[in-house]
Order: C-alpha cells, then structure tokens, then sequence
C-alpha cells in the first residue's frame, strides 16, 4: 500500500457523522432521572430529499406513486405516508421527503432511473434535522414559539405547514394529539434547542430515547 493510499484510508476512518444537535448530548440527557410534561427526542440522521415536478403530469405522479409507495398530496399543508417515505407538501410543485437514513441514495437513484421529462431532486439531508414534541404540554411550547393557529381544529393530525418557529423557521406538521415534529435547518439548530429548554421551562422538558 502507497503512503497516499495509506493517508487517505487513515482519514476515511477519523470521518464521522454528526447530528445537528450533536452537541446537546441529548444522549446522555435520556439517560437521567427527568420529569416533565414535554417530551423532546432528535430523530437524527434521516434521509431528507426535496423534489420538484409537476403534480398535474399524470405519468410523473404515477411514478412518484410506484417509487415511494404513496401519491404525492397535492393539497396546501397536507402530508402522506407510507412504510418508504413520508412525504409533506412544500408548494404547488415541491415536497420534502423523509426515510430512514440510508435510504435516501437508493430512492433517488430509483426516481432518477424512472422519472422522464421535467424535473429535480436535491439531496439536502445533510442540512437539516427532526425534532419531536410531545406529552401534554407540546402544544403550549409550540403556541409559545409560532404564530401559525395549532388549534386541533385548524391543525390535525397529518397537517404541515411551514412557518416562523421562535424567530427562525421550521416545518411543522402535528403527528398525534399531544405530537408534533419540527424539520429545522442546521444553521438553526442550536438556537432553537436553546429555545425549546426555555418555552418549556415551566412544564419540565423531558429528553426522549
């Protein structure tokens, strides 16, 4: 083996893969003795694809379907699911999908081989993050930090919406009556971890598993 071979083996092994909250040691905070009424758990290192295209073009949507497992919803703020992707509408022509991390290579290199025409992918899991909510405070931290109406009336179970989160931005989407998950940009993420300790300061924040 040539030194270079060698160096460059040598740097591979020293690479490694950090969460945007990293940092928190969320981890670690699991582990201890907590109570509270909010609970926060980072759903790390997901696969997150932003794709571009035209809902109305029956063969891109039918192929989108076939890939995925699920239709793309088409209607402002609405999501959709299936054991592949989970998928939430971003604007007319765009949504984001989530996976497993590690999936999000083999299901664009699957869109990419069967999709024809007008259309983009972009890989942006590298750049942002999940954060869940819940217990029976969630939705009063999530009040405290947006001004978009979380009422279960104007937000059920399934609706996403992007909106201004404590100054900063997210993508909101409600997963359950007391649940909620958060796509944040890394940029971002250690101001809102701060600010989500001290929304929910007064229920007692709780850091999941």
């Amino acid at each position: 083996m040539s030194n270079n071979t060698a160096k460059q083996t040598e740097v591979q092994r020293q690479v490694r893969v950090e969460s945007p909250l990293y940092h928190a040691n969320l981890e670690t905070l699991a582990k201890q003795d907590q109570q509270g009424e909010v609970v926060l758990r980072e759903k790390a290192f997901m696969g997150h694809l932003v794709l571009r295209g035209n809902a109305s073009n029956e063969l891109f949507a039918k192929t989108v379907e076939k890939v995925l497992g699920v239709a793309l919803p088409t209607r402002a703020c609405s999501s959709a699911e299936s054991s592949k992707a989970l998928v939430q509408w971003l604007s007319p022509d765009e949504w984001l999908i989530i996976t497993e991390g590690g999936q999000e290579g083999p299901l664009q290199q699957a869109l990419r081989e069967q999709l024809s025409g007008h259309y983009a992918i972009t890989d942006v899991s590298g750049g942002q993050t999940v954060i869940e909510l819940s217990g029976p405070k969630a939705e009063m931290v999530i009040r405290k930090s947006c001004p978009y109406d979380v009422h279960p009336s104007n937000f059920p179970t399934g609706k996403c919406v992007g909106t201004v989160f404590a100054k900063s931005s997210a993508l909101l989407r409600r997963t359950g009556a007391e649940s909620f998950e958060l796509v944040i940009r890394r940029s971002f993420s250690d101001y809102l971890w701060l600010w989500l300790q001290d929304a929910s300061r007064e229920y007692g924040l709780v850091i999941g598993k």
